[in-house]
This record gives structure tokens, C-alpha cells and sequence, in this order.
């Protein structure tokens, strides 16, 4: 599906609330005068308070596992606002929940 594409200043969460941030950016593909994000882009999640009783087990890296299919940048596809991605060790979503609105992808 069509939809915006993310760039390093976007806002990403994990699913509880812990904020992601791209450790590799794309700095051939510039949005906004900020480089772009791949799908081999890892992200490192800070502040994600998960517990599974009295066990902590916030979610700490996470990964895109679907991009754009027409949209490329070095071989590899960018990512969209609507992606899917998996966080480690949880196995629960990244969401991103701001990006840029002028360039749209597929």
C-alpha cells in the first residue's frame, strides 16, 4: 500500500511505549534534508518498561521485516509508515507514529 516514507526523524515506538531509533541511516535517499531508512535499517529501543510478572523483558532491538516494493535506495527497499517490523526479545511491533507527508512511497 502506498504511504509515506520514514526518514531518521521520524517518531517510532515499540508497542509499549519505548522509542526506537535507527542505528544505520540512508544517507543517499534524503526526505525532508534527513537521510531515509531501509529495510535492513536495526533499530535500538530505549525505555520500553515491559515486565512479564516480576520479570522485566523490555523490548530492546528491533527490525523491518516488510518495505516498499518499488521504492529502492543501494539495493535495498525503503521503509513506509505502514511496514511491519519485530521487536527483540518480545516479538511485538514497531509503530511508527510521525513521519514526513511529501514524499510518498509504494
Amino acid at each position: 500500500m502506498p504511504g509515506p516514507l520514514l526518514h531518521i526523524g521520524a517518531s517510532v515506538l515499540c508497542a509499549h511505549g519505548g522509542t526506537a531509533t535507527p542505528t544505520t541511516p540512508n544517507p543517499r535517499v534524503l526526505l525532508g534534508g534527513q537521510p531515509s531508512v531501509t529495510l535492513s535499517t536495526p533499530y535500538v529501543i530505549a525505555g520500553c518498561p515491559f515486565t512479564t510478572g516480576t520479570n522485566p523483558m523490555p523490548c530492546v532491538t528491533g527490525q523491518w521485516l516488510v518495505a516498499a516494493t518499488r521504492v529502492f535506495s543501494s539495493g535495498q527497499p525503503l521503509v513506509l509508515l505502514d511496514s511491519r517490523s519485530i521487536c527483540t526479545p518480545n516479538g511485538t511491533p514497531m509503530m511508527p507514529v510521525m513521519a514526513q507527508s511529501r514524499v510518498i512511497g509504494s
